[in-house]
């Protein structure tokens, strides 16, 4: 009875906690869509309660301008002036998604962070129910896990799912399905932030340091605006990021690949070598020779070319690559008067 009665004050006393948290927003071409963004947020700085009954309010909303390619500065300024909520990060060149997100993480005083993308797929009125879901299984990060299909074309869509197949049942994320909708603790996040080397996938470094992560599904909306700005190269380098630091994997099936490449040799020179013995080779020929150095050269370079890419991202890190540098201004006020 006395345990019962615990438990419900322990409940009681969550639900009256004002849950503070902080939205963070990579800015690349949201000339069209950042005020919009904004204005969906504006209610949610008051405090208001999640579907569960919890209380919540958005303390913060931070725009971190990635080297944008259109009118995005003037947009984040002329905003910054109109809501006392929002604040501005600026960075010295584009440096991506990933990073991006990661430095407006770092500049974050909440006691939890949401990630949003700036095109407007996604609600910001659903935090409340990301939020229910994180207090409820005591998760420390939660995904948005899309209820219908992203509003991309069929060919980045199912590039999209193939990546975020291979993530979880080849390189074995412990996270599951990943989204750029994230609900992170507070401390996490920052510390992510702090701890995070260039080139290094966010989700993979989620991954670090939380065992396992929710999945709150959720509907997307279309985008607002221009399309996004991706192109198919920019999907395949993101991919590539994402395998690169997923772990050592890769390099294990290289060191598999070799194992059965010398397996197969082995068995074409015993084939050969009982023919010839048989009298079963009637014409001597190089077509064999050449096909083999054709397909164990081939092998032979794209193991390499694995290796160095691992070596490349070492060596970066080793060199102290910033994974981002936030400045006082944008690259267009170089000559302005401050």
């Amino acid at each position: 009875m006395l345990e019962s009665r615990e438990m419900h004050e322990d409940d009681t006393r969550e639900r009256e906690t004002l849950h503070e948290v902080s939205v963070v927003v990579p800015v690349y071409q949201g000339e069209h869509t950042l005020e919009a963004l904004a204005d969906e947020i504006a209610p949610l700085t008051l405090s208001q309660a999640t579907p569960g009954g919890r209380r919540f309010r958005v303390v913060e909303l931070l725009l971190v301008h990635d080297g944008a390619v259109d009118r995005s500065a003037e947009v984040m300024r002329r905003l910054g002036s109109q809501y006392p909520f929002l604040r501005m990060i600026w960075l010295s060149r584009n440096y991506g998604q990933h990073p991006a997100t990661l430095a407006g993480m770092a500049s974050t005083v909440s006691e939890w962070v949401v990630t949003l993308d700036e095109d407007g797929q996604q609600d910001p009125r659903d935090i409340g129910r990301m939020l229910d879901e994180a207090l409820d299984h005591r998760a420390r990060l939660v995904y948005a896990k899309p209820t219908n299909p992203p509003p991309h074309g069929l060919l980045r869509n199912w590039l999209s799912d193939l990546a975020k197949w291979l993530s979880t049942r080849v390189l074995g994320s412990r996270i599951g399905t990943f989204n750029s909708f994230r609900l992170i603790e507070g401390e996490v996040a920052r510390g992510v932030a702090a701890y995070c080397g260039a080139n290094v996938y966010l989700d993979v470094a989620l991954s670090w340091v939380v065992g396992t992560a929710r999945h709150c599904p959720l509907a997307l909306r279309k985008e607002r605006g221009r399309p996004s700005g991706y192109t198919l190269r920019r999907l395949l380098g993101h991919f590539w990021q994402l395998v690169l630091t997923s772990g050592t994997l890769p390099l294990r099936f290289i060191a598999l690949l070799g194992g059965v490449s010398i397996l197969f040799g082995v068995l074409i020179s015993a084939i050969a070598f009982w023919q010839r013995l048989q009298n079963k080779v009637p014409v001597q020929g190089w077509t064999s020779i050449f096909i083999m150095t054709c397909l164990f050269g081939g092998l032979t370079l794209v193991s390499l070319g694995i290796i160095a890419e691992y070596l490349g991202v070492a060596v970066s890190m080793a060199m102290g690559k910033p994974a981002y540098l936030i400045v006082s201004r944008p690259a267009e006020d170089l000559g302005r008067k401050r």
